[in-house]
């Protein structure tokens, strides 16, 4: 049975199926063959849709899409280049921090992405900085998106994983969401100080009182969000609507840059998106399911923890292994794939399941945009108007940024499990 779910799995993506209907297939299979009837199927993917903590995730879907539309990333970039002001390196900082901020709104990589990407590429490429250059570092800074709170991979991942809530994972964020984005930024000013990108004659420095007031709407946001769920307020699913409602209320109130046909189509856009989210969640727990059934990683798991292999030596396998599939799967089908055999290495060797789930999703943030998946990546290229194949020195060298902090992260749990801690959530 493990080779029949596998071997499908691996032939239906080697011929181009796309991943969720690929999982959901070879799951399938599994089922027919042991003979457990077809009409299980979709059971097994109803069910792994009706939760409650995945109401959220259209909800988070359809604020980032507000605040995309509603001009909140141009008054973002514009503190943000009144902080950095006008030097090397000065709008790629400035790129990184609003990934950062509005990651901490949307909790989409593909949708920060896109926001950042349409404001400050061309205002990159006006600068001097090559267009393969701010196509990688834009993507690279949206992956931040799923690392800093509210992110829609971490509530994917404690429905996985009930041991970890969702409060205790957003709070792990924070911390490794900071490095990560102070990790791209430094990478991004040593190349711009070296090759000379950036720092126009002429340009004013945008005021900067002007600008935090202009952008003060944005920045309340993650305050309401993360510090109405700290202080009981609302759950995590409840925040979501609590961000569609303030969105709604300073796009059309504070910016007056919505009216009703924007707001009919982000709703249309956003059951989209949702509709192909819970899709690959509802597939993907079919073979989560099948997976589980034929038992294959408890197994491996039983014996990789009996042999008395090293905890390092298993570390280091398993983040080499999930940065590898990072290129070929996306979020939701990582989680669906490894799960199953980390969550019992975890259990055996003692690991915290919130700062599993934190490694974990930062190898998935990593997988955005390295190729050949790379969602972000093909975002921002279609933006800058190059190909993915263009990007790939610089690429390398975000990438290598972004492992560095997974490594340390991954060695030193402390600081991963600090804020957590500290606010009581663990």
């Amino acid at each position: 049975m493990s080779w029949l779910l596998f071997g499908v799995l691996l032939a239906l993506m080697c011929a181009g199926v796309p991943i969720a209907v690929a999982l959901g297939l070879s799951g399938a299979a599994v089922i027919a063959a042991a003979h457990m009837g077809m009409m299980s199927v979709p059971t097994m993917v109803y069910s792994g849709i009706a939760k409650y903590p995945l109401l959220a995730i259209p909800v988070f879907i359809l604020a980032g899409l507000i605040f995309e539309r509603s001009g909140v990333a141009a008054s973002l970039v514009r503190l943000a280049e009144s902080i950095v002001g006008v030097r090397r390196g000065g709008l790629a900082v400035a790129a990184v921090m609003v990934c950062m901020v509005l990651g901490g709104i949307s909790g989409s990589g593909p949708a920060d992405s896109a926001a950042v990407g349409a404001i400050m590429i061309p205002a990159m490429t006006r600068a001097g900085y090559p267009r393969e250059f701010s196509a990688s570092l834009i993507a690279a800074g949206g992956s931040t998106a799923i690392i800093i709170p509210p992110s829609v991979a971490f509530i994917i991942y404690s429905v996985l994983v009930p041991q970890a809530s969702v409060p205790a994972l957003f709070a792990a964020g924070i911390v490794p969401g900071l490095l990560v984005g102070l990790a791209l930024m430094g990478t991004a000013v040593f190349f711009s100080v070296r090759h000379g990108f950036g720092a126009l004659e002429g340009e004013e420095r945008p005021p900067f009182w002007r600008s935090l007031k202009e952008a003060g709407w944005a920045l309340l946001a993650p305050v309401i969000i993360l510090g109405g769920m700290r202080s009981g307020a609302f759950t995590p699913t409840e925040a979501a609507v609590v961000a569609v409602a303030y969105g709604l209320l300073v796009g059309v109130l504070a910016y007056r840059s919505l009216g009703p046909r924007n707001i009919w189509g982000l709703l249309e856009e956003s059951a989209e998106i949702s509709a192909v989210i819970l899709l690959l969640v509802g597939l993907a727990a079919l073979f989560g399911w099948a997976v589980d059934t034929v038992g294959v990683f408890n197994a491996f798991a039983k014996w990789l923890t009996s042999e008395g292999t090293s905890e390092v030596a298993v570390l280091l396998s398993i983040t080499v292994a999930l940065l590898v599939a990072g290129t070929a799967l996306d979020a939701i089908a990582t989680y669906f794939v490894f799960l199953p055999f980390l969550v019992p290495v975890a259990m055996a060797y003692g690991w915290d399941p919130v700062w599993l789930g934190v490694v974990v999703t930062l190898n998935v943030a990593i997988g955005q945009f390295t190729p050949p998946t790379a969602v972000n990546l093909m975002i921002t290229c279609r933006l800058a108007g190059v190909s993915m194949e263009a990007t790939t020195a610089w690429v390398l060298w975000f990438v290598a940024a972004m492992t560095g902090v997974l490594l340390l992260l991954t060695f030193v749990p402390e600081l991963v499990l600090f804020a957590p801690r500290a606010l009581g959530y663990l």
